[in-house]
C-alpha cells in the first residue's frame, strides 16, 4: 500500500523560518498542552525546536497518537484554515520554543513572502492523503505491516533516526506495546531498523514499504 511522508514534500529546510522572523516563541515544558481536541484554532503553529505530538481522544478516553513534529515544523493548520473546532491535541513532548501564528500574521507573512502560500497549499494537500493513508492502514493492514508504514511517515534525523517512544508507537497503529516490541525485533532482525532507548532508526526503507 502506497504511504506518504511529510518529508518527501522537499521543502526548503527554512521555508517556514519567516513566520518566526519578527514574532517571539513561547516556551513549553514537557507534558505541557499546546491546544486541546474540539477547541477554536486561532492559531497554527511553527516549531522553533523540540518536538510535539499530536493525538486524538475517544469519548471513552482512549488516546491514538496523529503525529510526531520535529523543529522546522508547522502543526495546528488544518483546523486553523477550515475554521472548525481542533480534531487533535498538541502536547509538548520535549522543552519547546513555538511560535503561535495568527491570521493577521500569517497573511502579512504570506503577503511579503509569496512562496509561503504555495507551500502551505502543499503542505495542506499532503497532510490530507497522509491522515487518508493511515486510515486506509488501520482498516486493511496487519499491525506488522501498520507499523511499518507509520514508521515511513515519521520525521527522521540525518542518520535515520526516529525519536519516539514504543507507547507512542503503540498507540498510534492501534497495537499493544508487547505487539510493537516483538514486531521491531523481529524488523531489526531483518536489517530493516535498529532499537535504541528513545527511538528507532530506519536502516531500510525500502524493506519496510515491501513489508
Amino acid at each position: 500500500m502506497e504511504y506518504f511522508s511529510l518529508q518527501e514534500l522537499n521543502l526548503p529546510k527554512d521555508i517556514w523560518t519567516p513566520f518566526a522572523a519578527h514574532h517571539q516563541a513561547r516556551r513549553y515544558r514537557p507534558g505541557q498542552i499546546i491546544y486541546l481536541q474540539d477547541t477554536t484554532a486561532g492559531h497554527f503553529y511553527y516549531l522553533k525546536s523540540g518536538r510535539v505530538k499530536t493525538y486524538s481522544s475517544s469519548q471513552e478516553g482512549v488516546e491514538r497518537v496523529l503525529n510526531i513534529y520535529h523543529s522546522g515544523s508547522l502543526f495546528g493548520e488544518a483546523s486553523f484554515f477550515d475554521e472548525l473546532p481542533r480534531v487533535s491535541s498538541a502536547v509538548a513532548m520535549t522543552e519547546c520554543a513555538i511560535v503561535p501564528i495568527d491570521r493577521q500574521m500569517a497573511v502579512e507573512e504570506m503577503s511579503a513572502n509569496p512562496e509561503l502560500a504555495l507551500a502551505l497549499l502543499k503542505y495542506l494537500a499532503r497532510t490530507v492523503r497522509l491522515l487518508s493513508s493511515q486510515v486506509d492502514n488501520m482498516a486493511f493492514l496487519r499491525a506488522d505491516q501498520r507499523l511499518a508504514q507509520y514508521l515511513l511517515t515519521l520525521p527522521r534525523e540525518a542518520d535515520g533516526l526516529i525519536r519516539c517512544s514504543q507507547e507512542e508507537l503503540a498507540a498510534a497503529i492501534s497495537a499493544s506495546r508487547v505487539t510493537v516490541n516483538r514486531t521491531l525485533q523481529r524488523f531489526a532482525q531483518a536489517g530493516l531498523v535498529e532499537t535504541e532507548y528513545g527511538g528507532v532508526r530506519i536502516l531500510n526503507p525500502q524493506g519496510l514499504a515491501d513489508c
